[in-house]
């Protein structure tokens, strides 16, 4: 059976120009996805900057071990990532195709401890505009505190969730001998994506987790 030949798009001379311009194509959206993020980054430290004290009563609601078994997770699944980018390179199909999985996997783990961090927070009525209630003091510099956090992990959680299909769909391709060492850029981009993704977890983490625990 042959395998499948890269297509070279015509208004490229060759594959290595293609490759290229795929690299800087997904480079320039990480840098747009990064003033996304960077805007919400810099009004939580702002906000963070003018309630500190309201703003650290507010993350001692998070679970912070949740947290850091989901830090630990996604920093696992930039390795498997890894991992499926070098067996594409090399042509290892069913390498690739098992570090996929892993992957996809343990992103659906991630979301699935997320998951149940929200559902102890909406126990604890710490949900803004569905069922915020609290008796401490600054309880609105609380509030405001939990509208970032909502909105900074769910941001984050939509784009992994983007990611996990984009791996999934990898996963049939490769499974359908699409993938080869010749073939891998789909690799390289969505690798790229996802590493984007999990370093966004790395600064949302202690921004919000880490605020002034030894109290």
């Amino acid at each position: 059976m042959l395998e499948p030949q890269p297509i070279v798009a015509h208004q490229f001379d060759d594959l290595a120009q293609q490759r290229e311009a795929d690299h800087l194509g997904m480079w320039l959206f990480l840098v747009t996805e990064v003033m996304f993020f960077g805007v919400l980054f810099t009004a939580y430290t702002l906000y963070r900057a003018t309630s500190p004290h309201a703003f650290a009563a507010a993350s001692r609601h998070l679970n912070v071990t949740l947290g850091t078994i989901n830090t630990a997770v996604l920093l696992c699944s930039s390795l498997s990532m890894a991992f499926a980018v070098h067996a594409a390179e090399q042509g290892h199909r069913r390498r690739l195709m098992q570090c996929l999985l892993l992957t996809a996997g343990l992103g659906l783990l991630f979301l699935g401890i997320k998951a149940v961090e929200y559902y102890e927070e909406y126990r604890e009525q710490l949900v803004p505009a569905l069922n915020f209630t609290t008796g401490e003091p600054h309880a609105d510099k609380i509030q405001l505190f939990f509208v970032l956090y909502f909105t900074m992990t769910g941001l984050h959680a939509l784009h992994l969730t983007i990611g996990i299909g984009l791996v999934t769909l990898l996963l049939i391709l490769a499974w359908r001998g699409r993938l080869t060492d010749e073939h891998h850029i789909p690799v390289d981009l969505i690798g790229l994506y996802w590493h984007f993704v999990d370093i966004v977890w790395v600064f949302v983490y202690p921004l919000l987790y880490l605020i002034d625990r030894r109290h």
